[in-house]
């Protein structure tokens, strides 16, 4: 009886009575029932943090697509506008040189009728001249009254012919 008396016996025999009081009380189910729902607990949280990552890369995808549709539709845009910049610029061009090529016929249309002008002037100082001219060589030459009907018949000769 000597192993009774070393206090390594006690310890041992102290817990060996522990685990059996434990044992009877059925704290060892209570613990494995905590364990249990702690595993549960563990793998609910566990399934929720999959699905909040698969929601998450759905959303993420999602968010890509528009992105992408978004930068075709700027570029759309953008090619449009560029079009749209390029086809005023040709019709601003048009126009212009339509105006410009208007405005020379109308400089040149009025430089015709001034050279008309001038020239209709020309032909009727030269007519009012040689009508003068006319008129006082037949004074000095022609007397009297067949003098100054054949004066006045030339004079309107001249002027109808002349304008």
């Amino acid at each position: 009886m000597q192993f009774l008396q070393q206090p390594e016996t006690w310890v041992a025999l102290a817990f060996v009575l522990f685990i059996g009081v434990i044992g009877y009380v059925g704290a060892h189910k209570k613990i494995i029932e905590a364990l249990d729902h702690r595993s549960a607990r563990i793998k609910a949280e566990l399934d929720e943090a999959r699905r909040l990552r698969d929601e998450a890369e759905r959303l993420l995808a999602e968010y890509q697509r528009k992105q992408d549709e978004a930068e075709r539709e700027a570029n759309a845009i953008i090619a449009e506008a560029r079009a749209e910049a390029e086809r005023v610029a040709a019709e601003a061009r048009g126009k212009m040189e339509e105006f410009v090529a208007r405005r020379t016929r109308l400089a040149e249309a009025k430089i015709g009728q001034a050279e008309a002008q001038a020239l209709a002037d020309v032909k009727a100082a030269a007519a009012d001249a040689a009508v003068a001219a006319a008129e006082k060589i037949l004074r000095e030459t022609a007397k009297g009254k067949v003098a100054d009907d054949l004066v006045a018949q030339g004079i309107a000769d001249v002027k109808a012919k002349l304008n």
